[in-house]
């Protein structure tokens, strides 16, 4: 009995183990479960860790890695990223992360450890680096180190651009204006190559990067508001966007004053630090790397160009989520309950120097009288943008003289409110282009009003007969184009407006933002 009892105490009795009739243990219905877990679990993860790469996409181990930046080292760098390529049907394809999102690209099938230019465009030129990217700061360069034992498969060009072999190098201004020679001549040059195998041991990495590097400008013209947009976190949103966050900023003509101002639009596109390219003389490596930004027109961002068809609205959620706080929030949620509404709120922009209105305090009182509250926005104050962003979004209506300031139209909201851009003599298609058919495509109903003669300061400085004033297109043409309409039209002009013409176009934005808010 006591040998009896001892062998029935060794059988196990988790799991739901039995016991047979001969006092022997098997397999109960709780470890055939437990066993059939584990084989779905293989299958379902081990694809994801253990990969090889596709055809026109990369796959790196480490996809469930932290996204940290920054850890210290020598040698090749372990890329605890997902993969950067640049072929695919989503922006998150089983874990894949693609560099390329605009679609038809002469890059969408660049293959693994090769360098892809895109300059087809008129614009901008555009390289991507797949692969393990260092930087160079001495020579400002980016290299591409082969994998060991196998740096030859980088040779395949993709079929519609260019690819670099180890003796070419790349070269890219990354600013969307290179049709314009001047201001490109002051951005700097970034060389792109193959590096050489033994080059990884004079390259060793003091900083690892698990996400992928955009370089970018914050020189140019970006000192100009519009600028600032236009050539620099626009082209950049267009290009990066579909990373979600998930690159590392590389910028060079880093000034403090273009990161504070910007701080929370950065924050946006990036949640890695900024790295200086210029001043930070420590080797940054990376998963893959692009070099300059997309341009799809002014202010304009084309769905049919990007594979996750994103529109200007979205690059206005972009601004909304880094500009609106919970106090905002509380107040337009507030404003949209069952108590009463206070009357549509009008913006002026209120410009100092040139394309001055005049006679805006009695423009206010006309907005006044037809049923605005009215908000005079002052442009040379040093407001910040986030206060900016609060003061316009705030606004059903928003009225000024073409310039910079009017930048801000990005901050109303899409689908609800409207805008009225003065349009100063010679400076109409100018005007529309810039503000008018971007705001159009954001959902803002827009308004064009174009300024006459006698409403214009230049009738006072010209005879009524003078070409500059009675035929300003024929007076572009003839007495020097672009020269002429930045010295006479938008830099010595200021306007009076008709307050009866003009009360026309205010009554139209207020039955607007009424209509609006009944929906």
């Amino acid at each position: 009995m006591p040998m009896a009892a001892s062998k029935l105490a060794a059988v196990p009795k988790g799991l739901g183990a039995v016991e047979d009739a001969k006092n022997k243990p098997r397999w109960g219905f709780v470890q055939f479960l437990f066993l059939l877990s584990v084989v779905l679990c293989v299958l379902l993860y081990a694809p994801r860790v253990f990969v090889l790469a596709p055809h026109g996409g990369i796959d790196v181990v480490g996809f469930f890695t932290t996204p940290n930046s920054s850890s210290k080292g020598s040698g090749s760098p372990v890329l605890p990223q997902r993969a950067v390529g640049s072929a695919g049907d989503d922006d998150d394809d089983g874990g894949r992360l693609f560099l390329d999102n605009q679609v038809h690209s002469p890059c969408s099938s660049m293959r693994n450890h090769t360098i892809c230019c895109d300059r087809s465009s008129v614009h901008t030129d555009v390289c991507f680096m797949a692969g393990d990217v260092r930087t160079d700061a001495a020579s400002l360069s980016l290299l591409l180190l082969p994998p060991p034992r196998d740096h030859h498969q980088h040779q395949a060009a993709p079929p519609n651009g260019t690819s670099s072999t180890e003796e070419e190098e790349e070269r890219v201004r990354p600013y969307p204006r290179k049709w314009e020679s001047l201001i490109m001549a002051k951005v700097p040059e970034v060389r792109l190559r193959v590096a050489r195998p033994e080059e990884a041991a004079e390259h060793r990495c003091d900083v690892r990067h698990d996400a992928p590097l955009l370089v970018m400008s914050a020189g140019g013209y970006t000192g100009n508001l519009f600028h600032a947009f236009n050539d620099g976190f626009l082209p950049s949103w267009l290009t990066v966007q579909h990373l979600r966050r998930r690159v590392v900023l590389g910028v060079l003509s880093y000034n403090p004053w273009w990161a504070g101002t910007f701080r929370e639009i950065i924050s946006g596109l990036s949640e890695y630090h900024v790295v200086d390219l210029v001043r930070d003389k420590r080797t940054h490596c990376f998963p893959g790397a692009i070099v300059g930004t997309r341009f799809h027109g002014v202010l304009v961002v084309d769905p049919a160009r990007l594979r996750d068809n994103k529109t200007i609205v979205d690059f206005h959620q972009l601004l909304a989520d880094a500009y609106e706080t919970k106090a905002n929030k509380a107040e337009q949620q507030g404003t949209s309950s069952s108590r009463p509404r206070p009357r549509p709120r009008l913006g002026i922009v209120s410009r100092k120097g040139t394309r001055v209105i005049e006679n805006q305090a009695a423009v206010a009182r006309l907005a006044s009288s037809i049923g605005f509250d009215v908000d005079v926005l002052e442009t040379a104050t040093g407001l910040p943008l986030p206060a900016w962003y609060a003061s316009v979004s705030a606004c059903d209506a928003l009225v000024g003289v073409h310039g910079a300031d009017l930048t801000t139209f990005l901050f109303l909201r899409p689908g609800r409110a409207s805008l009225a851009q003065i349009a100063p003599l010679g400076v109409s298609a100018i005007a529309r282009d810039c503000f008018g058919g971007p705001a159009a495509r954001m959902g803002v109903a827009y308004e064009q009003y174009e300024v006459g003669v006698e409403e214009s300061s230049l009738a006072r400085r010209y005879a009524a007969d003078d070409v500059v004033v009675a035929d300003p297109e024929r007076a572009k043409r003839d007495k020097g184009g672009w020269g002429l309409v930045a010295r006479v039209y938008l830099g010595g002009q200021n306007v009076s407006l008709d307050l009866g013409r003009f009360a026309e176009t205010l009554a139209r934005l207020h039955s607007h933002a009424l209509r609006r808010r009944r929906w």
